[in-house]
């Protein structure tokens, strides 16, 4: 087996999901799996299909989310992955409802980060078998570390 990296290619500021699933239905069941969670949510989705024709599956509400997502898939290439690319709004508040999509297998990674996606290839295709997300811990918080924690998470109204 063949084990390479690629680099998910994304703006700084986009958040997106990298999970895998097991069937076709996946693409509707995930778009309305978003819409339902947060109107306010503009994305992308593509996803690939990995027997039949294994074409890179996609919907979406914002053209530049869907092209980047499906951009990312070709790149990375293993079966039965999807990419969610969203703005306005961030994983938590859509991942609960994602995982609930029954054709949802595991979540690789949810995050704004750079992401690096470790791909295992052999005579059968691709497949991830990790992430690399964002850098390694420097250090150990502070007491003056938790406040700004704490703050952060107040001014982005996840806490009172």
């Amino acid at each position: 087996m063949e084990i390479t990296t690629i680099r998910f290619e994304k703006p700084e500021d986009l958040n997106f999901i990298l999970g895998q699933s097991h069937f076709i239905k996946t693409v509707e069941d995930l778009h309305e799996a978003l819409v339902t969670a947060s109107s306010t949510l503009k994305f992308g989705i593509a996803f690939c299909e990995s027997s039949g024709p294994c074409l890179v599956r996609w919907s979406g509400n914002d053209q530049e989310l869907i092209d980047l997502a499906v951009q990312n898939a070709e790149a990375i290439g293993a079966g039965h992955s999807f990419i969610i690319t969203m703005r306005e709004g961030f994983p938590i508040n859509v991942l609960n409802a994602v995982k609930m999509v029954p054709e949802v297998c595991r979540i690789y990674c949810a995050t704004a980060n750079p992401v690096d996606v470790v791909v295992g290839r052999n005579e059968q295709g691709r497949a991830i078998l990790g992430v690399v997300d964002g850098g390694s811990p420097l250090g150990v918080e502070t007491d003056a570390d938790v406040a700004e924690r704490k703050a952060l998470l107040r001014r982005f109204g996840y806490k009172l």
